[in-house]
């Protein structure tokens, strides 16, 4: 299994726009085959912190979900109102 934790620091202007896209590619992302768990957090002690936490059975089915439109479309939207860094875990 992989697991990816995206940390997301976000200015409180964008913080909203920035949390609609990461529900939808959320609401996405859990309905392909593949995806073992797929969710958005916020930090309870930073306004400007949000995290997605995703875990795939394997990096084939992650190489598909990295090709799809929501995953295009909502990871661009995101990238251009925040500072992502991105932790893979395999196990």
């Amino acid at each position: 299994m992989i697991r990816i934790n995206v940390f997301i620091q976000v200015s409180e202007a964008n913080r909203a726009a920035v949390i609609e896209a990461a529900k939808s590619l959320t609401a996405d992302s859990v309905k392909e085959d593949g995806c073992i768990a797929y969710d958005v957090f916020e930090s309870a002690t930073r306004t400007d912190v949000l995290m997605i936490c995703e875990t795939w059975a394997d990096e084939t089915v992650l190489a598909a979900h990295e090709k799809t439109v929501h995953f295009a479309t909502q990871v661009g939207k995101i990238q251009q109102l925040a500072v992502l860094k991105l932790e893979k875990f395999s196990f």
